[in-house]
């Protein structure tokens, strides 16, 4: 590996961290984040003539800190010259010293409360959080979600400059402020893995990618809030969802439905650590979520699945969490359990929810229990209807070769 490649991989693995400690100096995330890149340059200069350090993370963050401490030392000798002349500045706060070891999971708790924090609108959460916690660049963050370029770099930009207008402080919140701040952080972790496991637009149904970043994002969170039982849920969650990636697809690319997954294509390991991660996990709605991706990871085929425990729980997130779309996988879970007959009046109840209105799964749904019930045209102009609403290609080609099948 070259010293430049060198360089990249490191700044990757470390640059959540190098942010982080730097934030802590400086108290902005948009400058932690330009120091981290002169470090990241400074190592690009240097590094392929002096070699790379045996502790190249730790040199990177030696570099970035040494140049926060700089900065708010010549603001306050500007602030001291100022003072001569008999003008007032607001106080500096004196120069941190690097942080020991130690502090290293209160700072990324830090980074990562401040990017998820509510003042942001959600596209801006997301962004922000891949940027800094992610170490994505923003041509993968606009990859990845279809956006364009120049469009995430502003979302990027604004959020930084939200974040300092606002005044959001470098620091985890406490009491009913954490709270919030926490439904705002696993939001996001969420929503990005969700992306990942299928996607809303585009050619690909699963962005891989995406998933292991959110699932590393949660992985964090978990070793960093030990004591937060939803966040040992989402971890749970996202442990299950992911072992089941590679047998949600062909070879080709196609889909493939839960029910003709090859089980063998599980990645058994990743269920362990999913019910590793359900013995710390509440009842809150990512851990019954996590208790319903794992009772289809302990199905070993499709025709053992406790489907009648699935639709318990799906009744108890309703509870939790009112939403149609839940009622909708609480639906399809009845019809397994009891029948598409007993199922089907609970989709029709659905139909004239506004939110989904335009949702595909709605229909494609309604075409799953039609078809079971031998009710062949209509399965079909409802597949076609679904087909028409999604914007996936390949769940678009899954569901007109549902309708040519019907």
């Amino acid at each position: 590996m070259s010293a430049t490649q060198a360089v990249e991989t490191v700044f990757r693995i470390e640059s959540a961290r190098i942010i982080a400690a730097v934030a802590r100096i400086v108290r902005d995330v948009g400058i932690a984040e330009e120091i981290a890149q002169d470090a990241l340059v400074a190592a690009l200069e240097q590094w392929p003539e002096s070699g790379v350090p045996d502790k190249p993370g730790a040199w990177l963050t030696a570099t970035a800190k040494h140049r926060a401490i700089d900065l708010v030392r010549r603001k306050e000798t500007y602030a001291r010259k100022l003072a001569e002349v008999g003008r007032t500045l607001e106080d500096v706060p004196p120069p941190a010293e690097p942080a020991a070891p130690d502090d290293i999971g209160d700072d990324l708790l830090r980074l990562i409360f401040t990017a998820c924090h509510p003042v942001l609108a959600t596209e801006a959460r997301i962004a922000l959080t891949l940027r800094l916690m992610g170490g994505l660049t923003t041509q993968e963050i606009a990859r990845a979600f279809l956006a364009p370029e120049p469009t995430v770099a502003q979302r990027i930009v604004r959020a930084k400059r939200a974040l300092a207008k606002a005044g959001v402080p470098f620091e985890v919140p406490y009491g009913a402020d954490r709270e919030q701040r926490l439904a705002s952080v696993l939001e996001v972790i969420y929503l990005v893995f969700n992306e990942g496991y299928s996607a809303t637009a585009g050619d690909d149904l699963v962005r891989p990618a995406l998933c292991e970043d959110a699932l590393r994002l949660a992985r964090v969170l978990a070793g960093l809030m030990p004591k937060e039982p939803e966040v040992h849920g989402l971890a749970a969650l996202l442990e299950f969802q992911a072992s089941r990636i590679s047998a949600r697809t062909g070879p080709d690319g196609e889909p493939v439905l839960l029910a003709d997954q090859n089980r063998s294509k599980w990645n058994r390991m990743l269920i362990r650590r999913g019910a590793l991660a359900m013995r710390d996990a509440g009842s809150g709605p990512y851990s019954v979520q996590a208790a319903i991706a794992g009772c289809h990871a302990e199905a070993v085929r499709y025709e053992d699945t406790d489907w009648a425990t699935i639709a318990t729980l799906y009744g108890r997130l309703v509870e939790l969490v009112p939403s149609p779309v839940v009622e909708l996988n609480r639906a399809v879970a009845v019809s397994m359990a009891e029948g598409p007959e007993a199922a089907l009046p609970l989709v029709d109840a659905l139909a004239d929810e506004p939110a989904l209105r335009a949702y595909h799964l709605l229909p494609s749904v309604r075409g799953d229990l039609l078809e079971r019930l031998g009710r062949g045209e209509e399965a079909r102009a409802e597949f076609e209807r679904a087909a028409s609403l999604t914007r996936n290609a390949r769940e678009r080609a899954l569901l007109l070769g549902r309708a040519a099948r019907a």
